[in-house]
């Protein structure tokens, strides 16, 4: 079935898709209209989960942290200064191995207040142990939702789902809507491995000392490289089934490139445009999509880009005092190879300024033109 809606839209049909138990949230913009289409489903029965208001992000993340603890396929959604709040539940979730998926629409961080879009606020929480998924579309969106779940259960590690502020949160876009017998056959339903029932009694979250600590974080990272494993096999079952797959990472015009442009999220779908426009006119230009950025997809990344001479990587965040995040997790993955391309780092497009085919095309004959990039960030449209 295929409908017009938006990205928030789509958030709340991948959700009802996935049989999620429980849904607990806080209302932020952009985000908000999401947990109003899921709080209307569960009022007129189209979902049958248990829909808790409160009083804050950090309240939404702990309610869904018990939830799921109990044995309950949970959910929630945030932004920005929410998700923010939300941080030290965000390392409980992934201590304790609990599979929640939350959705993050990318929202500027203030001062000063801004309402529009920039991937800062889920690049910045990198290091929380959470898998992060950057969606280019609505039809991504809903698509993704699912395998979210699927991935989350089976590495018991949570799951963010990312998309872009407005651009699709609030942009309705032509959607297949998968058939829930599909996702059924997709997605099999959640057993906890350990859940609190009360028939049985079990300790969660005890003091661990210095003897035994270090190995509850070897566990998480040895589920972190197990993940990109889950990742592919996930995606390869869902595009069998429902006929779309999205990958860790996707080449586009790379046939003849000596130039590649690394992008995440909506913006790709404008740097298609432009390295199409470009391989018309000649010579082509590639283009990569990320779609995963933790675990970072390190083998894939020095694979498609070892052997290409110019990488430009357009990022809509900033680690202040380093460079832009996904450049600056390009270089790191590629410092050892022995042919490495030179990364051309250009921030551009914080807090919601428009990201023109102009500005892109400008990056690419930026990178063409130089032998090196001037500094590790190239900033593109900025006021001065």
């Amino acid at each position: 079935m295929k409908k017009v809606i938006t990205g928030n839209e789509a958030v709340a049909y991948g959700v009802a898709l996935s049989r999620v138990q429980m849904i607990a949230a806080y209302p932020i913009t952009p985000q908000t209209t999401i947990v109003e289409e899921l709080s209307q489903m569960c009022a007129d029965g189209r979902l049958k989960a248990r829909f808790i208001k409160v009083e804050s992000e950090h309240s939404a993340m702990a309610s869904v942290l018990a939830s799921c603890t109990a044995g309950a396929r949970s959910f929630t959604a945030t932004s920005s200064h929410g998700l923010a709040l939300m941080h030290e539940m965000l390392h409980w979730a992934a201590g304790a191995r609990l599979p929640v998926v939350m959705v993050n629409v990318n929202r500027a961080m203030g001062p000063p207040w801004n309402i529009w879009n920039d991937q800062t606020d889920s690049l910045s929480q990198r290091d929380t142990g959470w898998i992060q998924l950057y969606c280019e579309n609505n039809q991504e969106v809903v698509d993704t939702i699912p395998q979210a779940y699927r991935i989350a259960e089976t590495v018991r590690l949570p799951v963010m789902v990312v998309l872009d502020a407005f651009v699709l949160s609030h942009t309705a876009e032509a959607t297949e809507i998968p058939e829930a017998e599909r996702i059924d056959e997709f997605l099999p339903p959640f057993h906890g491995r350990f859940t609190l029932t009360g028939r049985q009694h079990q300790s969660f979250n005890p003091i661990a000392t210095p003897d035994y600590y270090m190995e509850f974080r070897h566990k998480m990272q040895e589920a972190m490289d197990q993940a990109k494993e889950v990742v592919r096999d996930a995606d390869e079952r869902y595009e069998r089934l429902v006929g779309r797959g999205y990958g860790m990472i996707e080449k586009y015009n790379w046939d003849g490139a000596d130039t590649v442009l690394v992008t995440s999220g909506a913006v790709t779908g404008t740097s298609r445009f432009v390295t199409d426009e470009l391989c018309r006119e000649g010579p082509p230009v590639g283009l990569l999509k990320m779609k995963m950025f933790r675990p970072f997809p390190v083998e894939q990344i020095r694979e498609v880009l070892g052997g290409v001479p110019k990488v430009a990587v357009l990022d809509r965040g900033l680690s202040f005092g380093h460079s832009g995040f996904f450049a600056g997790e390009i270089r790191s993955a590629l410092c050892r190879e022995k042919e490495r391309p030179e990364i051309f780092g250009f921030v551009t497009g914080l807090g919601g300024r428009d990201v023109t085919p102009g500005m892109i095309r400008e990056m690419i004959r930026y990178t063409r033109e130089k032998d090196r990039p001037e500094g590790d960030i190239i900033w593109v449209g900025l006021k001065r």
